[in-house]
């Protein structure tokens, strides 16, 4: 297996950002370097104990979906070669496996949110008020119950140690003009619908995503960051799945569990998380990834 990588180190590019998971570098005027590193973050902290093999899979899943929805919507991909942009091989080996050029476009200031099951925040929402993020929903479902029609609540991005807020779909058209909010929201349920009907096909349930979107100069949407992803999506397996329960999952839910059991404040520095952890979910990480593409 590939050697875990908890904080990337080129010294041939500008590093921009470290993010929960991505360290981003400046390429040039028009190009980023992605690495997904093997970071895993719960309730907003990014823990000190890595993930083996979690960046490769994230970058191996989203290329799949890139691919797979390229006819829906153009993405950030480019075809700029890791080779071009690190000639250094130590350097590239570093990253090799986790790294994507992309095109630099301007991020939305808008996490676009789809569900598709009744769960996590959904559901506290739900039986507090009979709605999710303001959008009614019929009397009587239960935990994990699937939605009939998938429901686009939207967030606004919060910087790292901060929470994003859930906002209603009018507070979008004020930040993004109605045209493009409404785009937003349609290919964010179109997506996850053409998705969760393919992953429905592989034996997993996709609960929930989020998706994140920029603009290049001309004012054209692109799909970036990552897709349908065990970070970015609630994964379940169909064959365990049961309405009325919370089932288990091939995304960090599992890490989350772990850390409900501890007496700790969900403020950093996070817990270290022991072997057993560390390595059931890598496992799950990697089977998300063999069920959805293959490999």
């Amino acid at each position: 297996m590939q050697e875990t990588l908890y904080e990337s180190s080129l010294s041939g590019l500008k590093l921009l950002n470290r993010g929960k998971v991505r360290d981003i570098y400046e390429v040039d005027d028009a190009h980023l370097l992605i690495v997904t590193t093997d970071r895993i973050s719960a309730f907003d902290v990014i823990l000190p104990t890595p993930i083996p093999g979690k960046g490769a899979v994230l970058t191996g899943v989203s290329n799949f979906w890139f691919e797979r929805m390229a006819d829906v919507m153009p993405n950030h991909l480019s075809n700029l070669s890791l080779e071009k942009v690190l000639p250094d091989a130590a350097e590239r080996a570093q990253v090799e496996g986790r790294a994507i050029v992309v095109k630099r476009l301007k991020p939305l200031p808008v996490e676009a949110i789809v569900r598709g099951y009744l769960v996590g925040s959904g559901w506290k929402d739900y039986q507090r008020s009979g709605a999710v993020c303001g959008i009614g929903l019929p009397a009587g479902l239960n935990l994990a119950d699937r939605l009939e029609q998938p429901i686009y609540t939207p967030s606004t991005k919060a910087e790292v140690g901060e929470h994003d807020e859930n906002v209603d779909f009018e507070y979008t058209v004020k930040l993004l003009g109605r045209e493009l909010a409404e785009k937003v929201r349609d290919v964010s349920l179109d997506i996850y619908s053409q998705a969760r009907t393919f992953a429905a096909e592989k034996g997993i349930l996709i609960a929930d995503t989020k998706f994140e979107f920029g603009l290049d100069d001309a004012g054209t949407l692109h799909l970036i960051d990552e897709v349908l992803t065990p970070d970015s999506s609630r994964f379940w397996p169909a064959d365990q799945y049961q309405p009325g329960k919370n089932p288990p999952s091939f995304d960090k839910q599992y890490v989350r569990d772990y850390l409900e059991t501890l007496d700790w404040d969900k403020t950093a520095p996070g817990p270290v998380l022991p072997g057993e952890v560390v390595d059931n979910t890598a496992a799950k990480y990697r089977e998300a990834q063999q069920r959805l593409t293959g490999l």
